[in-house]
């Protein structure tokens, strides 16, 4: 083939990019290139900026392992904080150099024997690549309900993810459309700021006391001389997130427990028993992502909301219409409805052997073989793709394990690394013989983690976190197309 402009291409510089690109740097591999979408490094953590964001995994979990900060504000670090920690990141491993941002991906197409990738934007071009990595996160897209896309409101209208400041200027009453994760933790705020909220909740979520707290000068100096101590709060941490498995997952004793705890803690916080009945989850504990807030509950309880217990509906000028039939004028829309999670959008872009998208490889929703590889799409990475999330623990726990899988398969490759279809398949089917019986796929539960096509969880990895790393690990030749390795080709 003719000479490679890089090596490597990285797609995306949020969590995922950063930790690949600096994996590569520390196996010494620098010939890469890392390209951003927009004008910053973040992914999430640039473009959620409203109101309370704060991560609900602890601080010390939500760090790369290779780069500990022993200088956390918070338990639970908020949004700039997290932003600020991977920009140093960034530089303490000297990546600025590779990365090019305001570069959206335009396509990507495999010729046979290496990656041709088209950017757009201002730096508008197309550069060859053996090895192609898709750190593209799973939660870029947002997703907006229909009648959000058909009927038109005449005040300002704004998703949670893209948040805009002129919806507290817009006037008084603000309509909250979703009652997740992003929801839970701006609904307080708004209530702070002196706004009468309107919140559709389609379906309660199950909420659990966040306990968070600010780190003492004494707590951060401690840590900053003692590397030690600061490796065992992770340890614990980590400890404490892979018991939360068995809740979560299903397991009845454990999951009993702690849907106890959520119940007693919506008692102690909403003292209106009929209040207290519409915010009650009737799915089983785990089905969906548990939550962790201390503010959600009084917020929602106090004179500055009112609680609409149906989803959205119709929109009439400046009026809301609920399934109920409700109506509600307001005087701005915000939209906290997620994302677009189990039809990513970088499948599109993407295309393969005999000129096969991983949308159509994934039309039924998508596969892999250890979360990371895909059949008929050689040399290529998914960070943080299929089955690559978690419902108990830290999803970077996940990302360097899928790090760490990588960097073994590109010292090992002699030639391009195809996964085998059989693979791909025993993996798939693995997922489904290890989800069967969780409370993800139970009767009655539906949630972002599953795929509507196929009925199939293809988001979260159904298992712990060391139980991921020991399956990993357990990939090798047998996985790929022969001959591989083979001294064909140079590794990269």
């Amino acid at each position: 083939m003719s000479a490679r402009e890089i090596d490597v291409a990285v797609v995306g510089a949020g969590m995922a990019g950063i930790a690949i690109a600096s994996a590569l740097r520390r196996g010494g591999i620098d010939r890469f290139g890392i390209f951003e979408r927009a004008h910053a490094v973040g992914g999430v953590w640039r473009d959620n900026v409203y109101p309370g964001i704060e991560c609900d995994v602890p601080s010390h979990l939500y760090a790369f392992a290779s780069h500990p900060n022993p200088m956390w504000e918070h338990e639970f670090a908020r949004g700039p904080e997290i932003q600020a920690y991977l920009g140093d990141v960034v530089a303490s491993e000297r990546l600025n150099g590779h990365i090019e941002f305001d570069t959206p991906l335009r396509r990507a197409e495999w010729t046979g024997s290496h990656w041709s990738l088209t950017f757009s934007g201002p730096h508008r071009r197309s550069i060859d690549a053996q090895v192609l990595i898709l750190a593209c996160g799973r939660l870029s897209q947002p997703r907006l309900p229909d009648v959000a896309e058909v009927s038109p409101f005449r005040g300002e209208v704004v998703h949670s993810a893209r948040w805009n400041e002129t919806v507290s200027e817009e006037g008084n009453r603000i309509a909250v459309v979703g009652t997740g994760a992003s929801a839970i933790q701006l609904v307080p705020r708004l209530v702070e700021r002196g706004h009468q909220v309107v919140l559709f909740q389609r379906t309660p979520s199950w909420i659990v006391p966040k306990n968070g707290r600010e780190y003492s000068a004494v707590e951060k100096a401690l840590w900053a001389s003692d590397p030690s101590r600061l490796r065992q709060v992770r340890q614990d941490l980590y400890d404490e997130g892979e018991a939360r498995f068995a809740s979560r997952s299903g397991d009845r004793t454990a999951a009993e427990a702690a849907r106890s705890i959520a119940l007693d803690h919506l008692k102690s916080q909403v003292e209106d028993s009929r209040l207290r009945a519409r915010l009650t989850p009737h799915y089983p504990f785990g089905c969906k992502r548990v939550l962790l807030s201390d503010e959600f509950y009084p917020a929602v309880a106090s004179d500055s909301v009112v609680l609409e217990s149906s989803a959205l509906a119709a929109v009439d000028g400046n009026r809301l219409i609920s399934a109920t039939g409700a109506s509600h004028e307001v005087d701005a829309v915000v939209f906290a409805t997620g994302f677009e999670t189990t039809r990513q959008p970088y499948a599109e872009l993407v295309e393969g052997e005999q000129g096969r998208t991983l949308a159509e490889h994934w039309s039924q929703g998508m596969t892999s073989l250890g979360s990371t590889l895909v059949s008929g799409f050689p040399d290529l990475f998914i960070l943080n793709g299929p089955n690559a999330s978690l419902g108990h623990n830290s999803s970077i726990l996940m990302i360097e394990q899928q790090c760490d899988l990588v960097l073994r398969l590109l010292r090992e490759r002699r030639g391009p690394i195809r996964p085998r279809a059989e693979s791909e398949l025993a993996y798939s089917a693995e997922i489904d013989e290890r989800s069967a019986g969780t409370s993800w796929v139970a009767p009655g539960c539906t949630n972002w983690y599953v795929d509507e096509r196929s009925g199939r969880l293809t988001l979260l990895w159904p298992g712990t976190v060391a139980a991921f790393r020991d399956r990993l690990a357990a990939i090798g030749p047998a996985d790929f197309q022969q001959p591989w390795p083979s001294d064909a080709q140079g590794a990269t």
